[in-house]
């Protein structure tokens, strides 16, 4: 039997099936203390990539694996960060027993700031995420105890006693140290969550996965199910090593002219590594470029990793310079690393392109590596970077003409088919990635890791698993995002963004009415807009729009116009009847009116 959910159905479709419950209040499993189930589902992380964000509840207590960012949707229009809607969760936090933590990137930690403060539980994690978190926690004063509410636990291996689970931890490779495997115990059974992971074997600063514990694990008939990260699954040919990466930045420092700029993720120390090795042997000294701002800053930066790296023994502290030490070096000699392979809009790279750092210009004789993917969401960004560095004339090498350029942390096809010849779930629940690959993902692990059922998820649908039994839904549960603007906290739904979409869209349409108490009109309405008549030099659209708007007010009765709603609607038909007549019949302008007594 194969269990796929696809699409939520309707409440009945012709066929008599139903949809899945929504949850309204408290469902009766939980807070039945005898459910012999454990159910997983997630708030984030399901059909895209980042926002990770998952729940295991078990004998009527939750317990929540990482806790990410997402990327920012350009559609929203606005806002700082993204991040999961935890309304749900909230209402149970007296019951959630802490948050685990599998490692330390921004789209699996970087929402802590914000939700965290809203449950006050324990967050476990390794030395070196739990560095990032109090540094982080640090710099926007935020009131939390570093002893009490982080709990370090051994980067080798660990066993967490959170009662009811047990959650056993071991070392996977991943593109930032310290990555870890769950195995999540219950006594309806055992769960494998992978975090992000690939079988990068040849990563020089740390130890490579644990296999043997990944095998032994894998092959227990008890293994109850498999909830993997889905990436990268549709990438074909074999990871490319750091080793191999360090071979490729070598040959082009020997043969760059100048300058040798290499971008990449501020917390891959192993690349920061490769890249200081590298720079060594094509006889070039390597340095980071450090802020242009002396100040601290309230987040955790490029500077800041390569003092954790040093601190943990990760790289030496003569391994990088800060470029302030080599700058004045002949440029045949300089190798510097700094931020900006996504375009990020305060990175280094992306104020370099335009001019906005003093102690630092580029020349044409400069070669700059793009030593990462582009993550989906931001190719119009370092589409920008390309560009403006070929109209600069410097040569560039990105992974589209570059061999070699970036190893992934995420594991393709190959790594996968390992995976699976070592693990083998009862139920398999892709996660972290598209649709498409998580569909992937769950088929591999049928055919190669024979798994019974797969259960291609949406957000916000548990599922309730039992030893020998056949998955299913338990229950579905609203859910969506956050983006925090400033201070403040919007839901995706938030009537502001829907206003700034429309305008974006639409443009906008400003009417002052004068009006007397019983709704009369008692002058000329002003209008004025954005997007619609700026270059109606004439005059002639807001002219008609004024008379239509006095047509449509004066037609209205006497008992109607006491009605400010009635006056509002009046305004948006004849403002709609003018604008689409000479815009367009899909026209549809925001109104803002406002009412001056007379």
């Amino acid at each position: 039997m194969v269990k796929v959910r696809e699409k939520k159905s309707p409440a009945k479709d012709k066929s008599g099936a139903k949809k899945p419950a929504m949850i309204t209040g408290m469902n009766k499993h939980e807070n039945d203390k005898n459910d012999d189930k454990v159910y997983f589902m997630a708030l984030g992380g399901l059909e895209h990539i980042g926002q990770n964000m998952y729940v295991y509840k078990y004998k009527g207590k939750y317990l929540v694996v990482d806790c990410g960012m997402g990327f920012l949707e350009e559609e929203i229009g606005a806002g700082d960060v993204q991040y999961c809607d935890t309304t749900w969760l909230e209402k149970r936090k007296k019951d959630v027993v802490g948050f685990v933590i599998t490692h330390g990137h921004e789209d699996h930690i970087g929402a802590l700031k914000y939700i965290w403060p809203k449950f006050r539980k324990p967050i476990y994690c390794t030395r070196f995420p739990a560095e990032t978190l109090r540094q982080t926690f640090a710099g926007i004063e935020m009131d939390f105890n570093p002893k009490k509410d982080i709990v370090e636990f051994d980067h080798n291996g660990a066993v967490l006693k959170l009662d009811p689970f047990e959650v056993e931890t071991f070392h996977v490779t991943h593109s930032i140290p310290e990555a870890q495997m769950l195995i999540i115990k219950t006594g309806a059974g055992k769960i494998l969550h992978t975090g992000d992971w690939t079988f990068n074997d040849d990563i020089p600063i740390e130890a490579p996965t644990d296999f043997a514990r990944l095998r032994e694990i894998g092959s227990d008939p008890k293994l109850l199910a498999c909830m993997s990260d889905s990436t990268s699954i549709s990438r074909q040919e074999k990871q490319t090593t750091e080793a191999e990466v360090r071979e490729t930045l070598t040959k082009i420092m020997k043969e760059a002219p100048g300058r040798v700029i290499v971008t990449g993720y501020s917390r891959s120390l192993a690349r920061m590594k490769m890249f200081a090795q590298a720079a060594h042997d094509a006889g070039r000294v390597a340095a980071i470029k450090e802020r242009s701002n002396p100040n601290p800053v309230p987040y955790v930066g490029l500077p800041e990793f390569r003092e954790m790296g040093i601190k943990f023994g990760y790289i030496n502290k003569d391994d990088v310079y800060l470029y302030n030490e080599i700058k004045d070096l002949p440029a045949e000699k300089q190798a510097i690393f700094l931020t900006g392979s996504q375009g990020e809009q305060f990175a280094m790279l992306t104020r370099l392109c335009r001019g906005h750092v003093k102690e630092m210009k580029l020349q044409p004789t400069d070669t700059v590596l793009f030593s990462a993917i582009i993550i989906p969401g931001r190719e119009r960004d370092v589409s920008f970077l390309y560009n403006k560095l070929a109209r600069m004339g410097i040569k560039t090498h990105t992974i589209f003409d570059t061999d070699h350029l970036h190893a992934s942390g995420h594991a393709g096809r190959p790594e996968f088919e390992r995976f699976y010849d070592l693990v083998h779930p009862q139920v398999s629940v892709p996660m972290h990635g598209d649709y498409i690959n998580e569909m992937l993902n769950g088929k591999m692990a049928m055919e190669r890791g024979g798994a019974k059922y797969m259960m291609v998820v949406h957000n916000g649908e548990m599922i309730a698993l039992a030893d020998g039994e056949a998955p299913y839904i338990a229950e579905t549960i609203e859910t969506g995002f956050v983006v925090m603007e400033g201070e403040t906290e919007r839901s995706a739904n938030d009537q502001v963004y829907k206003n700034r979409k429309k305008i974006a869209t639409n443009g906008a349409v400003f009417v002052t009415l004068p009006v007397d108490k019983r709704g009369f009109l008692k002058g000329v309405p002003e209008v004025s807009s954005a997007g619609i008549f700026e270059t109606d030099d004439t005059g002639f659209m807001k002219r008609q729009i004024q008379i239509e708007i006095t047509r449509a007010i004066d037609a209205l009765s006497k008992s109607e116009r006491k009605d400010r709603d009635n006056l509002i609607r009046a305004v948006q038909i004849a403002g709609n009847k003018v604008v689409r007549a000479s815009l367009g019949a899909d026209k549809k302008p925001q109104y803002s009116v406002h009412f001056v007594q007379k």
